[in-house]
């Protein structure tokens, strides 16, 4: 069980890839992590999102949006999914405003024990804040970025 007593977060919102979560949901779990789906739950107690190729459905409860400092410093990683998660996520109120779910991977990157995890189009977070993976190393393929 090489995941136990690791927490990991894992950023949500709807048109999620579900084969891609289910996988985390079930395989973190069976290395002994736990799981946490955080996302921005706009005043509510909980949302349900409905993944984009079967529209199955799934509940998040947990937010991302007013978790303090010591908070994050309990996650061993925080992972950005692929698909249009990181684009839903994108959105901001105020244009000259970076969006929350960045605002929070600038906390994350901030603490330099957390893994960081981009799938896919989870990098689009990132772009508003492009400094934060300047000069670090980055997989990624190269029809997202010119030069990774």
């Amino acid at each position: 069980m090489m995941l136990t007593g690791k927490k990991i977060g894992i950023l949500f919102e709807g048109d999620f890839y579900e084969n891609e979560i289910f996988y985390y949901k079930y395989r973190f779990a069976e290395e002994g992590g736990q799981l946490h789906f955080l996302t921005r739950l706009w005043g509510q107690s909980k949302l349900t999102f409905y993944g984009k190729e079967y529209k199955a459905p799934m509940d998040c409860w947990e937010s991302f949006e007013n978790m303090s400092d010591d908070e994050l410093a309990t996650y061993s990683a925080i992972i950005v999914p692929s698909g249009f998660v990181a684009d839903r996520l994108r959105y901001t109120e105020d244009i000259n405003q970076l969006p929350p779910a960045t605002q929070f991977l600038k906390r994350a990157f901030a603490n330099k024990n957390i893994i960081k995890g981009f799938i896919c189009h989870g990098l689009w977070l990132v772009a508003p804040a492009a400094e934060l993976i300047k000069d670090r190393p980055v997989v990624c393929h190269n029809n997202h970025f010119g030069r990774c």
